[in-house]
């Protein structure tokens, strides 16, 4: 099947994809790569992503809405799951070794990863699906003669160019020889799918334009990387990290999703516009100008429409305004089952609501668990007598129903 641009409207959307901002780079040019795109030629493209994590955030979802515009476009896209690298660790901006996940870990958290971004790019399309792979399908049968073949494609002195390896010689840090695979690994995924093209982050370049060389020297073929940028807080530098576990994750119901997009720093605002929604540009500065509540509901309800549906979002939206506008209590609440043979502070970390004892005493200090009817509980130890809700921090509502 070939791309083609049918419509001026293909080539406004090609053109848009360019000048929104999340675009950042592209070699071997933008240039080259906006001719390839408006030349009508169908390309083959992949995205990948490792599972250090059970949920995808924000970060991810701009990337798989980049995509769905170049599958509707008629674009080949691939989304491929690193099974195999997640065992390595990708040293990507890391101080020291990441740590390397067991084939269980691996499992356990990508169990769920397809449903999360199903509703963000289309794999049941009839025409143009967008396919899944792993890369434990090629990376697991590579002999070590294979290994030391793709290794003889590079030298230690260009590994050695990444910025976080130069920062670790500096400080004396140890360097893995383990993780000048990783690059060698992700860059044979290109190999292994014959793509004409990789969609990465900025901090992945490097590892992309490994792949371009392997592409190169045993494909005889060019192949573009697209970088889109980090989503960041243009204040602090914090990233949405995934093996961090920072950030909003896509996993959330839709009100818990609205509220935690709406919980974030107000300079967060701008980089959410423009990455994870496809609200027009020339609204953004009216939008800003708002006001950071209102701008950040108009960004919070495009991106909970887009997971859940219109009607989700509004629903969303009115209780977070009831919830937090008027003093309510929304209508999904967690749910915690209390036998009180445990602490209660025990019971809500296992539930995953408080994440260590340590911070349930920080929030009964100050002031941050209260009842229902508004009331501080101020005992570490409480132990509710009935079934009751309590509202932990600022946002967050569960409900303690005795057994």
């Amino acid at each position: 099947m070939k791309a083609t641009i049918k419509t001026i409207t293909d080539k406004v959307l090609i053109e848009e994809m360019f000048a929104r901002g999340t675009l950042v780079e592209a070699y071997p040019s933008k240039e080259e790569l906006m001719n390839k795109l408006l030349s009508g030629e169908r390309i083959k493209i992949y995205y990948g992503l490792d599972p250090t994590h059970t949920a995808i955030h924000l970060g991810h979802a701009k990337n798989f809405i980049f995509l769905e515009e170049l599958r509707q476009l008629g674009h080949e896209v691939v989304i491929l799951f690193g099974d195999f690298t997640a065992m390595i660790g990708d040293p990507s901006d890391k101080a020291s070794a990441r740590k390397q996940l067991t084939v269980d870990e691996v499992k356990r958290n990508m169990a769920s990863w397809v449903d999360q971004i199903n509703p963000l790019i289309s794999f049941n399309d009839s025409i143009n699906p967008a396919t899944i792979v792993h890369n434990s399908e090629w990376l697991s049968k590579l002999s070590l003669t294979d290994v030391v073949n793709l290794a003889s494609n590079f030298t230690v002195q260009q590994m050695l160019e990444r910025d976080m390896f130069q920062k670790r010689l500096k400080d004396n840090a140890p360097i893995h020889v383990h993780e000048f695979m990783y690059p060698l690994m992700q860059g044979y995924d290109s190999v292994a799918i014959d793509v004409d093209a990789e969609l990465c982050g900025t901090d992945q370049i490097f590892n992309a334009l490994a792949g371009r060389t392997l592409m190169k020297r045993l494909k005889n073929k060019d192949k573009f990387v697209i970088a889109l940028n980090l989503i960041a807080n243009p204040k602090t530098g914090e990233l949405m990290s995934k093996s961090n576990g920072t950030g909003v994750f896509i996993d959330q119901q839709p009100s818990k999703l609205f509220g935690s997009i709406m919980a974030l720093p107000d300079p967060m605002i701008e980089p959410l516009f423009v990455n994870c929604t496809r609200i027009p540009m020339n609204e953004k500065d009216g939008l800003m100008a708002a006001g950071p509540r209102l701008a950040k509901a108009r960004v919070a309800f495009d991106i909970v429409q887009r997971l859940h549906g219109e009607s989700a979002a509004k629903s969303a939206e009115q209780d977070f305004d009831n919830t937090f506008s008027k003093g309510g209590i929304p209508d999904d609440i967690q749910e915690i089952h209390f036998s009180q043979i445990e602490p209660l502070s025990e019971a809500l970390v296992k539930a995953g609501i408080v994440p260590s004892k340590a911070e349930w005493r920080r929030l009964i200090d100050g002031g941050g668990i209260k009842t229902e009817d508004d009331t501080k509980i101020m005992d570490p130890n409480f132990m509710p007598k009935e079934t009751m809700i309590l509202k932990i921090g600022k946002r967050r509502f569960v409900k303690i129903v005795l057994n």
